[in-house]
């Protein structure tokens, strides 16, 4: 007699690695919002870490502009001041050397006439104006301007061999340039024109 359980189907064998799909399980609102306000917290810190830096950068510059606003304020004054300087020292290059010996009172008043040039030069200094007077120096076009040049001086083509007007700088900038004459390139090496050993380099 068949037995009565032969005739219940057969159960069906999963497949090896098939497994039944589980429902996700549902995310706990509180836990979702924790996340969120993590994610806003993140986003704010960015936004003000940069907003710090670039009010950073901004203090940053603008003491820079002020300092260099403080630094070269007093520049149209000091070109002013220049042609009196060199006035006073064209007049101090005009007195004979000799006028010293002949009398005590001369050679008193030209010392103090020299004593006031030093002066003027110190007082100068302290507020960062500087004389340029590069004499013997080789040429250099961010300082100096050629007027002319003068052949036979013995020297290499491009050095200054005559001032006829001191530079000035302020601080880092240029005031005015010095206005030299500068050895003529007579075929010792200085290049192929007049000039050929000038240095222009800063």
């Amino acid at each position: 007699m068949p037995d009565p359980e032969d005739d219940r189907p057969e159960e069906e064998t999963p497949a090896p690695g098939h497994h039944e799909l589980q429902p996700e399980p549902e995310l706990d609102p509180a836990a979702e919002r924790i996340a969120a306000l993590e994610a806003e917290l993140g986003q704010a810190k960015d936004q003000m870490l940069r907003a710090m830096a670039e009010a950073e950068n901004t203090r940053k510059r603008l003491l820079r502009e002020r300092e260099d606003v403080r630094q070269h304020a007093i520049a149209a004054f000091a070109r002013d001041m220049l042609d009196f300087a060199d006035n006073f020292a064209r007049a101090l290059a005009s007195i004979p050397p000799e006028l010293k010996s002949v009398d005590d009172r001369i050679k008193g008043m030209i010392e103090g006439i020299e004593a006031m040039d030093k002066e003027m030069l110190k007082a100068f200094e302290k507020h960062g104006i500087k004389r340029i007077e590069p004499m013997h120096e080789p040429f250099n076009a961010n300082f100096h301007e050629v007027m002319f040049e003068m052949p036979g001086s013995g020297k290499s083509s491009g050095t200054i061999v005559q001032i006829i007007e001191p530079g000035y700088l302020l601080h880092d900038r240029l005031l005015r340039p010095a206005r030299v004459g500068v050895a003529k390139d007579e075929g010792q090496g200085g290049g192929d024109r007049p000039g050929g050993n000038i240095d222009t380099q800063a």
